[in-house]
C-alpha cells in the first residue's frame, strides 16, 4: 500500500475515535486530523490538514508547544494540560498525550492525542473567581450566604445527639476532622456548624467537591497557579489561599486522584502550598474537614485514600447514622420539612394523617435525609389542598430493593460490609435498567450526584 492511500485509510479510521489526534509530518505539515479534533478546536479539517502548523497556530512555537517539543526535541508528554488560541482567538484548554515518531534516530512525525477539558477549565476559573468574591467584604454585604450551625440541626435520637456533641468539641480545636456517613446524611451541614462554631468563624469556609474536576484541573483549583507553569496559566490563588485562616471542605475525599493526594499530604505536614508552575512556597493556616460516603474501611482496603493521608485526616473521625437508624427523628425532620415548604408553596399544611406516618416511618430511606425532603416537597407539591393534612396517596414512596431484600434475604459467610456492597450494586443496576442505562436519570432515582454514580459504576464493574 502507498503511503498516500495508507494516511488516507488512517484518516478515515481515527476520524471513529472519540479524543482529539492530530498527526504531523517532519517538515510540522499536517498529515493528520480527525473529526473530534476539529470539534474540539472550532475549525474546519480543511483549515488545517496539510498546512504549516505554524501558519495555523501563530501563537504557538518550539518553547509552548507540545506537538513542537515533539517534533524538535522528541520529547513525550502524558497527560499535560495545555491552554492556547485557534485560528480564530478562540481560547481552547486540553489534556495532551504527546508522542514523536522516531526512525533510525530521527524524528518522523509526531502524535498527539487530545482530550478537551475546555468548558471543565473554565468552571475550574468560575469556582476560584466566585469564592474570592464571597470573601470581599463589599460582596458580602450584598450577596447573603447561607451559613449553617448546630442549630439549624433537628435530631433527638440518641445515636444522632452523640454524634453532635462529639462535633461540638471538634470546633473547639483545629483538628482534622474525617466525616463518614451516606449520601444525603448532612455532611456538609455538620461540617458548616463546626467551623461556624470555632474561632475560625470570621474566616472563610471553602467547599470543594473532589470528585467534580479531573485531577489536572482539581491541582490547580486547590494550590492555585503560577504564570508561565503551562501554556495558557495566569497567577492565581487556588482554595487553600483562599480559605487561609478558615477551613477547607474535602467533599468525596475518596474521589481524589491518587497522585494528587501525596502532595495534599505533603501540604498537610509542612503547612505550606506551592502553586502549579510556581518556585515560592506559601504559609498557609487552613484547617481541613474530610468527608466520605463510603466506609474508612472499604476505601482503604481497596486503595482509594493513601493511609498516610487517612491518618493525618482523620484526627477527628465523626460518623453519622442513616436515617433508616434515626427513625425517632423521621417525623420531627417531616414537620420541620412541612413548615418549609408551607412558605415557599404558599400552602398550610398542618398535619399528617397516621396511615401516611406509618409509610414514613416504615420506609428505609436510602437517600436518607435529603430523601426525606424530596419526598415531603413531592408531596406538598402534588397536593391539591393548600391546607389540611398529608395522606398516604400523598406520597410516591414504593417499596423499594433494599426493603424486598433484606425480607427475603439474610446475610452470608461474606460478612456486612460484603454484604451490603452487594445489596448496593444490585439496586444501582436496577435503577440503570429501568432508566435505560442513563446515568443522568438512574441518579435521581437513587437521589445521588451523577459524579457519584459514575464511581460506583466504576467500582462495581458494572457494563452499561
Amino acid at each position: 500500500m502507498k503511503s498516500k492511500e495508507y494516511l488516507s485509510m488512517l484518516q478515515k479510521i481515527l476520524h471513529l475515535v472519540d479524543e482529539g489526534v492530530h498527526v504531523l509530518d517532519k517538515n510540522g505539515n499536517t498529515i493528520i486530523y480527525n473529526d473530534a479534533m476539529s470539534k474540539l478546536e472550532k475549525m474546519e479539517t480543511k483549515e488545517v490538514i496539510k498546512k504549516p502548523f505554524g501558519e495555523v497556530f501563530k501563537n504557538l512555537n518550539n518553547e509552548n508547544s507540545t506537538l513542537l517539543k515533539a517534533l524538535k526535541y522528541g520529547e513525550s508528554t502524558t497527560n499535560l494540560k495545555q491552554t492556547y488560541l485557534n485560528k480564530y482567538g478562540k481560547e481552547i484548554t486540553t489534556i495532551n498525550s504527546t508522542l514523536p515518531v522516531v526512525v533510525n534516530d530521527e524524528v518522523v512525525a509526531v502524535v498527539e492525542v487530545a482530550k478537551n477539558i475546555t468548558k471543565m477549565a473554565e468552571m475550574s476559573h468560575t469556582i476560584l473567581k466566585l469564592q474570592n468574591e464571597i470573601g470581599k467584604p463589599e460582596i458580602a454585604k450584598t450577596k447573603k450566604i447561607r451559613k449553617y450551625n448546630f442549630n439549624n440541626i433537628i435530631g433527638e435520637s440518641s445515636n444522632f445527639t452523640e454524634v453532635i456533641e462529639k462535633a461540638k468539641k471538634a470546633s473547639k480545636n483545629s483538628a482534622s476532622v474525617f466525616i463518614f456517613g451516606e449520601t444525603g446524611t448532612g455532611k456538609e451541614l455538620i461540617a458548616q456548624s463546626i467551623h461556624y462554631e470555632s474561632k475560625r468563624k470570621d474566616k472563610p469556609f471553602i467547599a470543594q467537591n473532589c470528585a467534580a474536576l479531573p485531577e489536572s484541573l482539581l491541582e490547580g483549583l486547590l494550590f492555585g497557579t503560577s504564570k508561565g507553569g503551562f501554556t495558557g496559566a495566569v497567577d492565581r490563588a487556588g482554595l487553600f489561599e483562599q480559605a487561609n485562616g478558615g477551613t477547607l471542605l474535602l467533599d468525596e475525599i475518596n474521589s481524589m486522584p491518587y497522585e494528587l493526594q501525596a502532595k495534599l499530604l505533603r501540604v498537610l505536614q509542612e503547612n505550606y502550598i506551592r502553586r502549579v508552575g510556581g518556585t515560592r512556597d506559601i504559609a498557609i493556616d487552613v484547617r481541613i474537614i474530610s468527608t466520605s460516603n463510603e466506609h474508612p474501611k472499604i476505601i482503604l482496603k481497596e486503595g482509594k485514600l493513601r493511609k498516610d493521608l487517612f491518618y493525618r485526616l482523620n484526627v477527628i473521625q465523626i460518623s453519622i447514622p442513616p436515617l433508616r437508624e434515626r427513625k425517632d427523628d423521621v417525623l420531627m425532620l417531616a414537620h420541620m420539612f412541612i413548615e418549609k415548604y408551607n412558605e415557599r408553596l404558599n400552602k398550610e399544611v398542618v398535619s399528617i394523617s397516621e396511615d401516611a406516618k406509618e409509610n414514613l416511618l416504615n420506609y428505609e430511606y436510602p437517600g436518607n435525609v435529603r430523601e426525606l425532603e424530596n419526598i415531603i416537597m413531592s408531596a406538598m407539591s402534588m397536593s391539591d389542598d393548600q391546607a389540611g393534612t398529608l395522606n398516604s396517596s400523598n406520597f410516591s414512596i414504593q417499596k423499594t430493593d433494599v426493603e424486598y431484600i433484606n425480607n427475603h434475604e439474610e446475610i452470608g459467610n461474606e460478612g456486612i460490609d460484603e454484604y451490603l456492597g452487594n445489596l448496593e450494586k444490585k439496586i444501582i443496576k436496577n435503577a440503570l435498567k429501568i432508566n435505560n442505562n442513563n446515568i443522568t436519570k438512574a441518579a435521581e432515582t437513587l437521589k445521588i450526584k451523577r459524579q457519584t454514580l459514575q464511581h460506583k459504576i466504576k467500582k462495581y464493574e458494572i457494563n452499561i
